[in-house]
């Protein structure tokens, strides 16, 4: 794959970063691309490893070392055909995945891995400059009407598949517009919407009906649904906020993560009446509770707004810089990551526990008390957290986001008046294997993506969204030529 000796002759190179105080001042994205020459030389660093670990890696199980070496000879068409052949969406992936198969790249037991996910996104933005992304509009119709209940990338990728393999297709959407997390749970300079309303245009030519503030289980029953569709796809996410049950907890100020950066994308994607629901950070002291990707977008939104100060805490210990690669490769590690948004401007804290929040008289938050904790092993092998006595202090805070993830789908409505069943996590219960897979407990319904197996990443949701067309697929028609 690519160049034999090109791992040797040519460096790793990345794509560059727009200056802080530059990207700071708005919501585009600040991402610099390579070149085509310097990505037929990325291109040709895949080595022949013989065995592509990269393939572990990636859960839509990208070809990838082919369309490397594909980018590497120039044949970008191809390589294009090679991408979607495997992903319905690279070009979110190739923006928001945090890559895998990067870390399971056999380059990177020298920490010099491919640069797999800047290959990735050059060829599908180039596919999509040149014309070469066209809908795929299905030869037969089968008479056969799927609803699909989110939008979010398990939802779109599961609605394409299905449209392209003859199927009449509505996706149900609680939102104004379509793209779930996507559209207004990741900020717009790390993902440009307009890469999602190019796409949609695409999904309509290939039949795709969008139905958007609809929010099924409450304005809309889901018996109705039901009666007028052949089957059900349940893909609404995880969305239930991981709560943090102090005292104080009621103040105001004291936001779950996902609607503060909800509600700047909505007024940064010029929803109307969305400036009256506006979360501000401006020239006030942020603290963000949870250091996972979606506290990293509350850093990076909250330094746009002009915030006097953002610190970040989290519970566990700093993770080591560097990992032991004897030990975790070709998985992913755990080690320090700093992400766009952190380097713009953060103060970072580890094993820090939230005792209470204080009130400055007047029903506000003014500050986090907390305390310090220790990590260790009990008898048994398992972690234990024990507080360090004497180490309470407090940060002062007028604006709090809570970022500790998402426990489980909202069982209220839509899940309770279906009656399905969930699993012991209570996502709903389905498996990914055999002849049911993807079929919940329900006859004719099934579930994909977070709904399923929990708060994840993109690039799982839309291998679920696929797996789960092909399920679906078969349980209509009797058989598949849907991709898995």
């Amino acid at each position: 794959m690519g160049k034999p000796t090109g791992f040797m002759e040519f460096p790793r190179q990345e794509r560059s970063y727009a200056p802080v105080a530059d990207r700071l001042t708005n919501y585009e994205e600040f991402v610099i691309p390579l070149g085509d020459e310097q990505m037929k030389l990325q291109g040709a660093r895949c080595m022949d490893c013989g065995i592509p670990f990269c393939h572990q890696g990636c859960p839509v199980n990208n070809i990838i070392p082919d369309w490397n070496d594909l980018v590497y000879r120039g044949r970008w068409q191809e390589a294009s055909e090679v991408l979607h052949s495997t992903n319905n969406f690279p070009e979110f992936t190739g923006r928001i995945c945090p890559a895998p198969c990067q870390e399971s790249c056999t380059l990177n037991i020298d920490d010099q891995p491919v640069t797999i996910k800047t290959i990735e996104c050059a060829i599908v933005d180039k596919a999509w400059d040149q014309g070469w992304i066209q809908p795929q509009i299905a030869e037969h119709h089968s008479g056969k009407r799927v609803a699909v209940i989110g939008s979010g990338p398990a939802g779109l990728a599961c609605a394409q598949q299905l449209a392209r393999a003859g199927h009449q297709v509505t996706v149900f959407e609680r939102q104004e517009r379509i793209g779930g997390l996507l559209r207004f749970g990741i900020p717009d300079f790390k993902l440009n919407k307009k890469l999602i309303d190019r796409r949609i245009a695409q999904m309509r030519a290939e039949g795709v009906s969008f139905r958007t503030n609809v929010h099924v289980g409450a304005d809309m029953p889901i018996e109705g649904i039901q009666r007028e569709f052949d089957a059900l796809v349940l893909a609404g996410g995880s969305e239930q906020p991981r709560d943090l049950p102090v005292p104080g907890r009621q103040l105001a100020g004291i936001h779950f993560a996902m609607d503060f950066l909800r509600a700047n994308s909505r007024l940064v994607q010029g929803i109307p009446g969305a400036e009256a629901g506006l979360i501000s950070a401006k020239d006030k002291n942020v603290l963000v509770i949870g250091g996972g990707d979606t506290g990293s977008d509350c850093i990076g939104t909250s330094n746009r707004h002009g915030a006097k100060s953002v610190t970040q805490i989290e519970i566990l210990p700093r993770p080591p810089e560097k990992e032991d690669k004897g030990t975790t490769w070709p998985d992913w590690p755990n080690k320090m990551r700093t992400s766009s948004s952190q380097e713009e401007g953060c103060e970072r804290l580890w094993q820090i526990l939230t005792k209470e929040f204080l009130d400055d008289g007047q029903g506000r938050v003014k500050a986090a008390r907390c305390v310090k904790v220790e990590w260790t092993k009990d008898a048994k092998g398992q972690w234990q957290m024990s507080e360090v006595a004497g180490s309470e202090f407090d940060i002062p805070c007028e604006l709090v986001t809570l970022a500790m993830g998402f426990v489980h789908p909202v069982h209220e409505g839509m899940l309770k008046n279906l009656g399905v069943e969930l699993d012991p996590r209570g996502n709903v219960k389905g498996d990914t294997e055999g002849v049911k897979a993807y079929h919940t407990s329900l006859a004719g319904v099934f579930a994909a993506g977070d709904m399923r197996r929990g708060q994840s990443l993109v690039v799982w949701a839309i291998r679920e969204g696929r797996q789960c067309a092909q399920a679906v697929d078969i349980f209509l028609s009797g058989s598949s030529d849907l991709p898995r």
